[in-house]
Parts: structure tokens; C-alpha cells; sequence
């Protein structure tokens, strides 16, 4: 009976979770909108090219992209469309927003994928060991990998990974998805991919790996110095016990929130990452959509990436409040 209150509980905290970012997502929708079309230029420039052509033309081609209506009638035109699913026509690709969204989207999850996993590892080693031994080398090593992620920009980074690994030592690919000169299919396929996503990751990974690091450290001293940690080692608890068992599990829930506040800026990392190295994802695409004007792709990759922040985070506070009851009561 117990077991089932808890979980008609959970439901409820996920529905009342999921009302709550119905009206921020409009709300980001609407400010997006707002921003991008009160900004300086004109998205005529993107659908004419720099040709001369007739003033007859220009205002046809306003006509028929609703370049013409107020501010206020394309915004609710807007909201309807993405109601239905349509976010618009491409000014500079010719294609469907959705289309191309949808197809850079995935590049970059999987992209975002191996740095949230590899970042999370890498950090909470490191702040196990230095929670270990506090003070000693591996404690001075673990901050210092911590302090230098958060001083590091990471497009000079990733300059200075290509500098090394592929121009240096040419062991790494500088960029790009795959090699376009030879046509790897299935299994070489997958490695030829996996090398040239070894940069990107360690690029875009690096101050994540700080952050988890620090959080991982200061939390596991926390929980270790604590009473009740004392009293099992005076039972006679083994290190090994008491670090797993208790201060990891203790842990996890600050460590589990940082994994998806690391998603959001990972998001927008992602756009000088996958410039440096030619990845092609969503991040490259809106860099081109923003020098190309286009803005109907640039909306529509701020919303897409807007949802994704949002289910993330809807995610994250499920996974908090199924770990520790007490959240959805609160």
C-alpha cells in the first residue's frame, strides 16, 4: 500500500513538473521571436542574395513570406505554426525547418552523449581519488585539472587540440564527422566516426570534468567527516565500504543534478565546439543560420534546443525525486 502512494506520488509530481514547463517553453518561444525579428538587418537579404533585382520583386517577396505583416500578426501566425509542427521554410537552405533541424539534432546528441559521459567518469575519479587523500599530490593534481577547466576558453581549446593531435603529431582528424575520401561503411564506419569525435569531446568535456570534479570532492569530505560516517569506522567499516556505500550514495543526488545542469551549457558550447572542427551539428548550423540571417532556422533551432534543455531538466528533477521521496512532498 505504501509502495503504491509512492508511486501515484511520483505521477503526480511529474504531470505538475510537465504543467510548469508548458508556459515557460511559450514564454522562451515568444522572447525568442521577439529578439531575433526586433534585431538589426533584414531577412529579405537571405532570400534575394546580394543581386540587384527590381523593387516589384522585393515586395512580392515579402508578400509571400509575411514579411510585410506587423510584428505582433507574425508572431501569433508563429505560434500557430509550431502548434502544427511547422517551423517554418529555410530562407538560405530552401528546405523545411524541422527537416534540418531534426537531421543536425541527432549529430549532436550523440556528440553531447559521449562528453556528458566521458565528463561524468573522468570527474568523479578524480574527485573520488582526491577525496581519498585530502591534500596529498593526487588532491593537488584533481585541482588543478579543476581550476584550469574553468580558466580555459574552450574554442581556444580545441585550436590547441587540433594544433597538437592533428597537425603536430597528425595521430587525430581536425575535423569533420567522417573522412569524405574513402567510403567506410559498418563496422570501420563507426571507428572512423569514433576518432574524429575524440577532440570534440575532450574539447567540450574539459570544464565539465572541473565541475564534476569539484562537486564530487567537496561532497564526498562533507559526507565523510560526518557522525555517522566516524561511528561506522569505529565498528570497523572498511574504507572501501564506506566510501561506496555510504558517501557515493549520499553523493549522488548534488552529482545527478550538475549532469543536468551540465546538459544546458554543453547546449550552448556546443556551437563554438562544432565550429572549430567542422562538426556538423545543430550548434554549427545556427552559427551559419546567424551570418546567413536566416532566421526561421535560427528560431527553430532555439526552440528545439529549448524543449531539449526543458525534458533534461523534467528528467533530472524525476530521477532526484524517485532517489529521494521527500522532493515530491516538498
Amino acid at each position: 500500500m505504501q509502495q503504491g502512494s509512492q508511486g501515484k506520488g511520483l505521477w503526480q509530481y511529474a504531470l505538475e513538473r510537465l504543467l510548469q514547463a508548458a508556459p515557460l517553453i511559450l514564454g522562451v518561444l515568444i522572447l525568442n521571436f521577439l529578439l531575433i525579428n526586433l534585431a538589426p538587418g533584414d531577412p529579405l537579404n537571405a532570400l534575394i542574395g546580394d543581386f540587384p533585382v527590381p523593387e516589384a520583386y522585393k515586395e512580392q517577396i515579402r508578400a509571400d513570406f509575411g514579411l510585410n505583416d506587423p510584428t505582433h500578426v507574425r508572431l501569433v501566425k508563429y505560434i500557430g505554426n509550431v502548434v502544427q509542427g511547422n517551423l517554418g521554410f529555410s530562407f538560405y537552405y530552401r528546405v523545411p525547418v524541422i527537416e534540418l533541424v531534426l537531421e543536425r539534432l541527432g549529430r549532436t546528441l550523440v556528440l553531447m552523449f559521449f562528453t556528458i559521459v566521458f565528463a561524468t567518469i573522468m570527474g568523479l575519479l578524480l574527485g573520488i581519488m582526491a577525496a581519498r587523500k585530502p591534500y596529498s599530490l593526487m588532491d593537488g593534481f584533481a585541482s588543478s585539472i579543476a581550476i584550469t577547466g574553468y580558466a580555459v576558453p574552450v574554442f581556444w581549446l580545441g585550436q590547441m587540440l587540433i594544433l597538437l593531435f592533428a597537425v603536430n603529431w597528425r595521430i587525430l582528424p581536425a575535423g569533420g564527422m567522417r573522412t569524405t575520401r574513402i567510403d567506410y561503411t559498418g563496422f570501420a564506419l563507426m571507428l572512423d566516426m569514433a576518432k574524429h569525435m575524440i577532440l570534440p569531446v575532450l574539447a567540450l568535456s574539459f570544464r565539465y570534468v572541473a565541475l564534476t570534479t569539484r562537486l564530487t570532492r567537496s561532497t564526498l569530505l562533507e559526507i565523510l567527516g560526518s557522525e555517522h560516517i566516524l561511528a561506522a569506522r569505529a565498528r570497523g567499516v572498511t574504507e572501501r565500504r564506506i566510501l561506496w556505500n555510504h558517501g557515493l550514495r549520499a553523493a549522488a543526488l548534488p552529482i545527478l543534478t550538475v549532469v543536468g545542469y551540465n546538459f544546458t551549457f554543453i547546449v550552448a558550447g556546443s556551437a563554438l565546439v562544432e565550429t572549430v572542427f567542422g562538426w556538423p551539428g545543430i550548434g554549427r548550423l545556427m552559427y551559419d543560420s546567424i551570418f546567413a540571417r536566416d532566421y526561421p532556422t535560427l528560431l527553430g533551432i532555439l526552440f528545439v534546443v529549448a524543449i531539449a534543455v526543458v525534458v533534461v531538466n523534467l528528467l533530472t528533477d524525476l530521477l532526484y525525486a524517485l532517489l529521494d521521496p521527500r522532493v515530491r512532498y516538498s
